[in-house]
């Protein structure tokens, strides 16, 4: 899978669904998320085999704003830390703030892979949409920024799940 995701590729379909449906044949709750599942249609009905999707949420931000953030982000490796070089960067550039330590760019977000991802991304995804979209299910959120896209995904989790649920997003039931 690594070798895939280093070179711009999505990890195959059966070998991503084997791991995404058997961990969620393992779940007690009745509402989940998740965060880039399905990418292809197969994938969307092999998640169909298993449960029913009764939401999907789309955000929709153009490749250049996706493209601009990956290929400035710099983690710390032995911590997780992450900087953005144009929104969180480090005090000194090219080093942790705490440690002192060399940051490393994940070779999944150098330019040339990151856009091979985002080309991959749209070929597989968009037939993804317009499955759900036939389906009665796709919501679709838009924009540049995460705190003015945010509040409108909130409002609208908010309405569409029981506030008995603990406020748990959901994306599909068991």
């Amino acid at each position: 899978m690594k070798s895939c995701i280093d070179q711009g590729q999505l990890v195959p379909d059966d070998v991503i669904s084997r791991l995404i449906l058997s961990n969620l044949r393992n779940i007690e709750q009745s509402s989940w998320l998740l965060d880039g599942f399905p990418r292809t249609v197969s994938q969307a009905e092999s998640l169909e085999s298993v449960c029913n999707v009764d939401t999907v949420i789309n955000l929709n931000v153009p490749f250049v704003t996706i493209k601009d953030r990956l290929t400035s982000r710099w983690v710390h490796l032995a911590s997780g830390r992450v900087y953005n070089t144009h929104f969180n960067p480090p005090t000194v550039p090219g080093i942790d703030d705490v440690t002192g330590e060399a940051l490393t760019q994940r070779d999944d977000d150098t330019p040339d892979t990151v856009t091979r991802r985002l080309k991959g991304y749209e070929h597989q995804t968009q037939p993804v949409l317009e499955y759900y979209r036939s389906k009665g299910v796709l919501e679709t959120f838009s924009g540049t920024e995460t705190n003015k896209i945010w509040p409108h995904v909130q409002a609208f989790l908010a309405r569409k799940i029981p506030s008995s649920s603990g406020g748990q997003a959901a994306a599909g039931k068991n």
